[in-house]
């Protein structure tokens, strides 16, 4: 028998001995029967803002201090949106089997949530398969999305909703998830209705949605799509800035951040490229760091990127390479990187578990064949654990690999792995034959570009 979740939610206020200043709080209590996990999560967009935990008899409460304004909360891997405003007291029933179904709303502020759960199953049944929905040509599908914001406009009005801020906010929303769909519909096409080519008529969208500059920081705090316009906007404008040539690209690319009105979307942005732009197979990184700390606001956001910067800067073209002293090799005997000075050294950080690793060994077979006379070593250095030692002596007999096969002295905490500030595997890294760096990034066997950057080195 499927049992329920019963989700409390209640506003109230939390009130100094001097009667001078009030903070408003939010209450959530309430018991989850035969619960996937000990967690519910509340999220403010893609925040999390607070794990409440489930106690052992199904209960649960805490109290979080919220804004008006829509969030979610997730129960195991189901997630649904809701809206608070400081007036509401809700009850939520939910069944864990049948997520969204399931989900309904009483007390003040329920028909609210009840409208956005109700919303959520329409959307789903209407749009129906992705491939069928973006497959219509344009003017069905330009009426089937102008029909669904009339329909949920009229749901609105049948839901009796009386929070006129929740009604002027889910209005502007509705339009604003027309005009993202709208905007979708080009590349989605393409994609989906396998048409490489396809562009859409000069009329589809309109001289006002082509001229939209999505610039309001309140609209970008409130409302949803209208954040999801923003990203799509920046990140349009960056990526035609930069071109194909992502890794080389200059502070000169993002000069669109610095038009941006909106702090948390600069924010938001910077906190999702930085790993990939502050690294040291980047030349221009250091322009790049400069232009993003004088974009960022949020300070944890500015302290991982300083840290990451601190990390890489050491590690760029020309600089000598952090090393590895006596690793155990797979032939007999211990090999330090000394031990290879006077040729070029191509290093592949690996682990038997990864699986995108395996993917290069017939690459980097193929690479070590091609260049086995030429003045370059090949090295792959396991980073595997040590109880996982005989997985790796088995492996590198089984798969017949080739060149220096080294094991690493502590795995993910080896010297060599954390100066070289490893976060991922595989990593190739390309040392020249004085010890110093060609690229801390190396591309993979299987990027054409490792040819291309062994013929530029006349290897």
């Amino acid at each position: 028998m499927k049992k329920p979740i019963l989700f409390i939610l209640v506003s109230f206020f939390m009130v100094s001995c001097n009667q001078e200043t009030k903070e408003q709080y939010s209450l959530i209590s309430g018991l989850i029967e035969n619960p996937k996990n000990e967690l519910i999560t509340i999220y403010n967009g893609r925040e999390q803002i607070q794990e409440i935990t489930v106690q052992e008899d199904g209960t649960f409460q805490d109290t979080l201090k919220l804004d008006t304004g829509y969030y979610s909360f997730s129960h195991g891997r189901e997630r649904s949106t809701f809206f608070l405003n400081s007036e509401y007291n809700l009850t939520l029933n939910l069944n864990t089997e049948e997520f969204d179904e399931s989900i309904s709303y009483e007390g003040i502020g329920s028909e609210v949530n009840n409208y956005l759960a109700q919303k959520y199953l329409y959307n789903e049944s209407t749009t129906g398969s992705t491939k069928s929905h973006f497959s219509l040509e344009e003017s069905d599908y330009m009426d089937k999305v102008n029909n669904m914001k009339t329909e949920l406009l009229s749901l609105i009005e049948k839901s009796e909703i009386t929070d006129m801020t929740f009604k002027d906010l889910e209005s502007k929303n509705l339009e604003f998830e027309r005009i993202n769909a709208l905007q979708k519909y080009e590349s989605y096409h393409a994609y989906y209705a396998d048409k490489p080519d396809f562009e859409v008529s000069d009329d589809f969208l309109s001289e006002e949605i082509k001229s939209m500059d999505y610039n309001d920081a309140e609209s970008y705090k409130a409302i949803p799509s209208y954040r999801t316009l923003a990203n799509r906007q920046l990140s349009d404008k960056i990526n035609e800035a930069l071109g194909e040539d992502f890794k080389n690209g200059r502070a000169e690319h993002f000069k669109a951040l610095e038009t941006s009105q909106i702090p948390e979307l600069k924010d938001s942005y910077i906190d999702g490229v930085g790993r990939f732009m502050i690294t040291p197979a980047n030349p221009n990184m250091a322009e790049i760091y400069e232009l993003f700390m004088n974009n960022l606001s949020d300070e944890d956001v500015k302290s991982t990127l300083t840290d990451r910067y601190n990390k890489n800067k050491n590690l760029m073209a020309g600089m000598p390479s952090p090393v590895f002293t006596n690793y155990e090799n797979h032939s007999g005997g211990t090999t330090s990187l000394e031990d290879l000075k006077g040729k070029y050294v191509y290093i592949d950080v690996w682990a038997t578990w990864c699986a995108p690793c395996i993917r290069e060994v017939p690459y980097l077979k193929e690479i070590e064949k091609k260049y086995h006379d030429r003045n370059i070593e090949f090295v792959s250095t396991s980073i595997d654990v040590a109880a996982d030692h005989n997985k790796w002596v088995e492996m590198v007999k089984d798969k017949e690999l080739g060149g220096v096969q080294l094991f690493a002295d502590n795995d993910w905490s080896s010297p060599f792995v954390k100066e070289y500030g490893i976060e991922g595997i595989p990593r190739f890294i390309l040392i020249d034959p004085e010890g110093n760096i060609v690229t801390a990034d190396a591309p993979r066997p299987s990027n054409l570009q490792l040819i291309e950057m062994f013929e530029e080195l006349k290897l």
